[in-house]
């Protein structure tokens, strides 16, 4: 709402966006987002064609940024965060969360399952390197899954937590106005730091001659979920090999206790070859592509290449589609609903991301013809995409010819 106020004190001022703003409130969000899954859908003709960005706020209280989304706004969420200002510490809210990554590198909690710690491991080394701090990536939760994995719309979601007294207390009979207004955002000081980093985002959005999107980070990040793909294969096939030596030599049955009954575990199926070489070569491929449209991009704003209204018109309308070019009509196994091929929520983990998903799950469970199927189909969306980043360095570096 605050941030919908300044806008609206922007529109007193005689201030037009570039691009429309709609603002809404979405009902039914806990019986299964039905709210803006229904919304999306009766306009999602419209929204496809025209949508440049979905910005979702859910939860909010005292302590860091959390952004998560698509990566092609990884950029523009620094940019901002780097301008707006911490309300209890005075430092830019992007500072205070490198500083929280490099903490949380150096501590290594030994509470930390694998997966947290490596992943704390590797944003402390990024945060160390000066540069860009890593947004995380979208499973569900919240009113952005219909915009992003449904229809392929560029989405993003933020909030500040952390530091905030709720645990045990969301979705609780404590869970109330009284409570927030104590010990969740006393005086609402995070409720600004977030209306300005929406807000800020927003009117990058809307106003940008050439929308603020930049694809390197986009393709670092995919690069790294295929890095893991290869390695849980290489694990399970690794795994199983040796779970077939121990027990041709009755390892199992000479460690167990011989007064009780201990039965050794199967024998696991080999894991056969996954084809990995579409992905391999895409992403290789991707990787070039987009930092080629970045360095092209950066000439435009240096102003080293100038651009006709009809060339940035045509630049827009190529990058507001690329989201939707990560998506397949066909959808996911089992859930065809859920089309964006980079980015699902888990079957088993809701809340929670699979990236690549159609072959991740499919590995996850064994499904290795399935898991080639979709190595194929995840490769010629990402395709899909370097083409279209291709076609737009084309037409940035052509300038106004």
């Amino acid at each position: 709402l605050a941030e919908g106020k300044a806008i609206g004190a922007l529109l007193k001022s005689g201030w037009r966006p570039r691009r429309t703003l709609v603002y809404a409130s979405w009902d039914g969000e806990e019986p299964g987002l039905l709210g803006s899954t229904e919304w999306a859908e009766a306009h999602a003709a419209e929204l496809q064609h025209k949508a440049v960005l979905y910005l979702n706020s859910d939860t909010n209280a005292r302590g860091f940024l959390a952004a998560a989304g698509s990566h092609s706004l990884q950029h523009l969420v620094n940019d901002v965060a780097g301008g707006v200002k911490d309300p209890e510490t005075g430092a830019s809210s992007q500072a205070r969360l490198r500083a929280r990554m490099l903490v949380e590198g150096y501590e290594r909690d030994p509470a930390d399952e694998k997966e947290l710690a490596d992943e704390k491991l590797r944003n402390a080394r990024l945060a160390a390197a000066g540069g860009d701090l890593p947004i995380a990536a979208l499973g569900s939760g919240s009113d952005y899954t219909p915009f992003l994995q449904h229809l392929g719309v560029t989405a993003l979601s933020i909030e500040y937590h952390g530091e905030d007294d709720q645990l045990g207390v969301y979705h609780s009979n404590y869970d109330s106005f009284d409570h927030y207004v104590r010990f969740g955002d006393a005086g609402f000081a995070y409720g600004v730091a977030e209306a300005q980093t929406a807000g800020h985002i927003v009117l990058r959005m809307a106003d940008a001659e050439l929308l603020p999107l930049q694809f390197a980070a986009f393709a670092d990040t995919v690069a790294s979920y295929l890095q893991e793909l290869h390695k849980q294969v290489d694990e399970e096939r690794g795994n199983a090999a040796e779970l077939a030596r121990l027990l041709d030599q009755n390892a199992f049955g000479l460690a167990a206790d011989p007064t009780r009954v201990v039965l050794p575990p199967q024998r696991e199926p080999a894991v056969p070859v996954v084809d990995f070489a579409p992905l391999d070569a895409v992403v290789a491929r991707l990787k070039a592509s987009a930092q080629a449209y970045d360095e092209a991009y950066a000439q435009v704003l240096a102003g080293e290449v100038k651009l006709t209204a009809a060339r940035r018109r045509q630049v827009n309308s190529l990058l507001q589609g690329m989201e939707h070019r990560l998506t397949d009509a066909r959808g996911l196994p089992g859930r065809e609903w859920f089309r964006h091929l980079v980015y699902a929520p888990g079957r088993l983990t809701g809340y929670g991301v699979k990236t690549l998903p159609g072959v991740r799950e499919a590995l996850d469970a064994g499904r290795w013809d399935e898991a080639n199927q979709y190595a194929a189909l995840s490769a010629a969306v990402l395709a899909s995409y370097c083409e279209g980043l291709e076609q737009l360095t084309a037409l940035l570096q052509r300038g106004s010819q």
